[in-house]
């Protein structure tokens, strides 16, 4: 274990591994229960859906372990199962089958692209200075996540966002405040664990605000439904409307992917002297694996968790905790009540205070140069308001083509990076006047 996994040259143990991996799963256990809830619009049944998204998880991240010995989690991910629903089924009137069809045939040019190292290359291609700022940006994404996910952030203020009061009323997020303080003090005092720990014992405090429940007849135990599979419609595979939606999932899944990758790359210290991810095509090839088999099993496109900063900022380093958060994802099969039994207020803590761990980055990005600070604060300005880590790194690196085309250092700009900003610029005009 210790040869396969290389603890011991990552600095780590088994025992932070599992911990990590545990934090992650936690972190990112909810996607069980929500991603079942979006798709079951579309008219599909929740616990098939349910058991497709475990099984998923599950399979995505042991490839990830395996194959790239990296601490990161895969799951169906969240936008891209709305626009499964909303846009496609609903909006668009299509099937589930057809917009299933088109997660497939994503997958399987992923698979193409990352055997061939095309999305490897575009990795290469971005800036050192938006890479730093994506892992910041991911971190200011992820904390305003917890604060909505524990209803400590909202719209309902009178201003265009704002905190709530904390009040009775609002109970979810004042044992999600309580939590992060108990999360902030362990990790101060420097306990093992603390971001685990945190989770647990939120969960507990909240028992008497009302806000973790045990349900009556409460049983920890039961049996998983069995999923869809290949239930595909191949009649439509030539039409616009596919090619529509087959590019869209594309778009969105890649740099998702990619931004996700990055930041945990760059909080884990996981690069190689050129500054770029470790064992990363094997770590793209499993995001699209993962996307293949959710296909098949009925479930919108399998990507990389943002979450699984959660578990590096535990510890985490090798593949091992993915293995952990892989294993504790097919125990979720017939677990489901138990883990059903911790509440977004509990989770909610550790994204906030990953969010200020992934903040160190931004110490090392160049502010004093404006070809690089501008698009960096871009990048990282982007990706919590748009609520997007795709579109983040989209105008970051158009920012940073005219930044660089301004300031007269057009030679700094990657042949890559300029074929990036043309399809960004491209992608921009399609949406506006489509």
């Amino acid at each position: 274990m210790e040869k396969f996994f290389k603890l011991e040259e990552r600095g780590t143990t088994i025992g932070k591994e599992i911990i990590g991996g545990v934090t992650t799963f936690l972190a990112m256990a909810y996607i069980l229960a929500v991603n079942p809830g979006i798709l079951s619009g579309a008219g599909m049944g929740f616990n098939e859906v349910f058991t497709a998204t475990a099984i998923s998880a599950a399979i995505a991240t042991l490839v990830m372990a395996f194959v790239a010995n990296l601490p990161v989690a895969l799951a169906p991910g969240l936008g891209l199962n709305a626009f499964f629903t909303y846009s496609v089924v609903i909006g668009m009137g299509c099937t589930w089958q057809f917009a299933l069809t088109a997660v497939f045939v994503e997958g399987i040019i992923f698979i193409i692209l990352s055997l061939c190292g095309v999305r490897e290359a575009i990795i290469k291609s971005i800036p050192e200075s938006l890479k730093k700022a994506v892992s910041v940006g991911i971190g200011l994404f992820i904390t305003i996540i917890g604060l909505v996910n524990a209803g400590v952030c909202t719209t309902d203020t009178g201003t265009t966002i704002g905190f709530v009061n904390f009040n009775m009323s609002h109970a979810t997020a004042i044992v999600a405040i309580l939590g992060l303080i108990v999360t902030i003090v362990l990790y101060v005092m420097k306990v093992p664990g603390s971001i685990l720990i945190g989770v647990a014992i939120t969960t507990v405090i909240g028992i008497p605000f009302g806000v973790t429940t045990i349900p009556e007849g409460f049983k920890p135990f039961s049996a998983p439904t069995a999923p869809y599979f290949c239930k595909f419609e191949w009649s439509n595979v030539l039409s616009i409307k596919f090619l529509v939606v087959l590019i869209t999932f594309l778009f969105t899944d890649m740099f998702d992917t990619l931004g996700t990758l990055m930041g945990v790359a760059e909080q884990a210290d996981l690069k190689d002297e050129d500054g770029n991810i470790v064992n990363c095509k094997g770590a793209l090839l499993a995001d699209a694996v993962g996307t293949v088999v959710g296909a098949c099993l009925g479930t919108s496109t399998v990507t990389s968790f943002v979450e699984s900063t959660s578990g590096v900022a535990a510890g985490a380093r090798t593949g091992l905790a993915s293995v952990t958060t892989g294993i504790l994802f097919l125990i979720a099969l017939f677990l489901n009540p138990i883990f059903a039994l911790i509440p977004a207020a509990a989770t909610a803590p550790a994204l906030i205070f990953v969010g200020y761990l992934m903040m160190k980055s931004v110490k090392s990005i160049e502010f004093t140069d404006p070809t690089e600070g501008i698009p960096a604060f871009i990048t990282i300005m982007t990706m919590p308001f748009a609520y997007s880590i795709s579109k983040g790194i989209m105008w970051g690196l158009i920012a940073y083509v005219i930044c660089k085309i301004a300031g007269k250092k057009i030679k700094d700009i990657p042949v890559v990076t300029w074929i990036l900003a043309v399809v960004f610029i491209a992608d921009i005009i399609f949406e506006a006047v489509k």
